[in-house]
C-alpha cells in the first residue's frame, strides 16, 4: 500500500538547488527518518531547476525510495519551492527544512511538537538561549558578522511587521494542514523574504506560531557581500509586504 493510501500523518518537505557532492548523505538521512516514524510520512524533493548531476540524483533517488520529486524549471526560488511542496503535500502536519541538513532531521520532532501541542505554525529559533550551535572555530568571524546582521536585520521585522517573532529566516519551519492551506495559496514572495511573509500571513488570519530551541550546523561562510546583498533585497521584501497588506491581497 502506498503512502497516499493512508492517511498522512507527516509530510517533510526539501527545497533543493544543486549539491550533488553532498547530497547523497542527505538524502538517506532524510529517507532513514521518514521511514523510522511510527505514523505514514512523506518526503517531498522541490527540485528548484538544478544542473544535471543533481536533477539525474534525486530523480533516480525518488524513483528507487518512493519519494516525491517535483522539479521546477526553470529556477524559481526558494520561496517558491517550499510552497509548491507545502501545496502538494498530504500531511496532516507539514516541515520544510532545508537541503543541508544544517538542522538535523531529529530537530523535525521538536516542531511536530509544537504543532501536535497546539499551535497552527511551529518555527526554529536559533537565539533562543537553549539553542546550540555545532561549527568549525574558523567560523566564529563569520557567525559573529552574521549574528549583527541578522540582529539588525530582525530588529527591523519585529518593528514593521512581527513583533515577537525572534528568528524568522530559521530554515526550519511546520506547519498543521489548514494553517498551510491559509498560508501558501497567498505568498507572492519567491525568494528568501518568503519567511517572513508567510509569517505575516499567519498573524493576520490569527494562527498560533510558536518558536522552538534548536540545535544548529553551520558548514560554509557566504561572504559578507552576500550577507548585504541579501539584506537589501529582504529590505525591499519587507516593503512589498507592507504594500500588498494595504492591498489586501492577504485577505
Amino acid at each position: 500500500m502506498g503512502v497516499r493510501d493512508r492517511a498522512v500523518h507527516l509530510s517533510v518537505i526539501v527545497p533543493v538547488r544543486d549539491g550533488a557532492e553532498r547530497l547523497p548523505a542527505h538524502l538517506d538521512a532524510l529517507r532513514a527518518f521518514t521511514a523510522a516514524q511510527p505514523r505514514t510520512t512523506e518526503l517531498l524533493l522541490v527540485d528548484d531547476a538544478s544542473q544535471p548531476p543533481t536533477a539525474r540524483l534525486l530523480a533516480d533517488f525518488g524513483h528507487a525510495a518512493g519519494v516525491t520529486v517535483l522539479r521546477n524549471d526553470p529556477n524559481r526560488g526558494k520561496g517558491f519551492s517550499v510552497a509548491r511542496g507545502m501545496q502538494s503535500a498530504h500531511g496532516s502536519y507539514r516541515v520544510f527544512l532545508d537541503a543541508d541538513l544544517a538542522y538535523p532531521v531529529e530537530e523535525i520532532t521538536k516542531i511536530v511538537h509544537g504543532l501536535e501541542t497546539g499551535s497552527d505554525v511551529a518555527i526554529a529559533c536559533r537565539v533562543l538561549p537553549e539553542s546550540r550551535y555545532l561549527m568549525s572555530p574558523s567560523f566564529f568571524h563569520y557567525l559573529y558578522t552574521r549574528h549583527l546582521m541578522s540582529r539588525v536585520f530582525n530588529q527591523a521585522v519585529r518593528l514593521a511587521l512581527l513583533p515577537g517573532i525572534l528568528d524568522t529566516q530559521a530554515g526550519l519551519k511546520g506547519f498543521t494542514a489548514r494553517a498551510s492551506e491559509v498560508i501558501f495559496p497567498r505568498l507572492t514572495i519567491a525568494g528568501f523574504g518568503f519567511d517572513v511573509e508567510l509569517l505575516f500571513v499567519a498573524r493576520k488570519h490569527g494562527l498560533k506560531i510558536s518558536q522552538a530551541a534548536v540545535h544548529y550546523r553551520y558548514d560554509d561562510e557566504p561572504s559578507t557581500v552576500r550577507f548585504v546583498a541579501d539584506a537589501v533585497g529582504m529590505l525591499e521584501d519587507l516593503a512589498k509586504i507592507r504594500w500588498n497588506d494595504w492591498r489586501g491581497r492577504y485577505d
